[in-house]
């Protein structure tokens, strides 16, 4: 029989997606209050994955990948999703300037093994957290590299968000070590 015992932290990211590259500095600002300081960040890419979000956030989307400094437990990630939305929410247009959101914000964190996600959606792969969040791990890192399920998103496969992760795994083992 194991013993239950507290996770090690993970290194949470956030991964956003705009059409209003201007908005992505404010975004960031309110980002930081929640999760501390960013320590690293994807290249800024065409989003070319669907045009599902198109109508509600207008065409030529761009998608960003932030981490961030402060390692924190598992446990936060619900709370950081509802935070997320929260910060959608108030970026939202006014309801007679359009549909929705101008930015989306998808929180998750990694850990040595994996890259997990928060998502508002249940779905065969999701487990339920709390307060109508659910998680899933979207990559698992195995020989030397990290792999998809067969639900993951096809932009967390592009070669850009898989060298993305692959620092933010480096810098977490790192940070891991520093603090024994």
């Amino acid at each position: 029989m194991g013993t239950p015992k507290e996770p090690k932290p993970g290194k949470y990211f956030i991964a956003l997606l705009s059409s209003e590259i201007d908005l992505l500095s404010a975004v960031e600002s309110d980002l930081r209050a929640v999760l501390g300081a960013i320590d690293g960040r994807s290249p800024i890419l065409p989003w070319t994955t669907s045009r599902f979000y198109e109508k509600e956030m207008g065409a030529r989307l761009r998608r960003l990948f932030l981490s961030f400094e402060p390692l924190l437990s598992p446990e936060n990630l619900a709370d950081i999703k509802l935070a997320a939305q929260s910060i959608e929410a108030r970026y939202r247009r006014a309801p007679c300037d359009g549909a929705g959101r101008r930015v989306n914000l998808d929180p998750g964190y990694l850990e040595a093994g994996k890259v997990v996600l928060a998502s508002t959606k249940n779905a065969s792969q999701r487990i339920y957290l709390r307060g109508g969040i659910f998680a899933e791990a979207a990559l698992l890192y195995f020989n030397a590299g990290f792999h998809a399920n067969a639900y993951t998103y096809p932009d967390y496969l592009w070669p850009e968000t898989l060298d993305f992760f692959t620092a933010c795994r480096a810098r977490y083992l790192e940070q891991l070590r520093e603090i024994g």
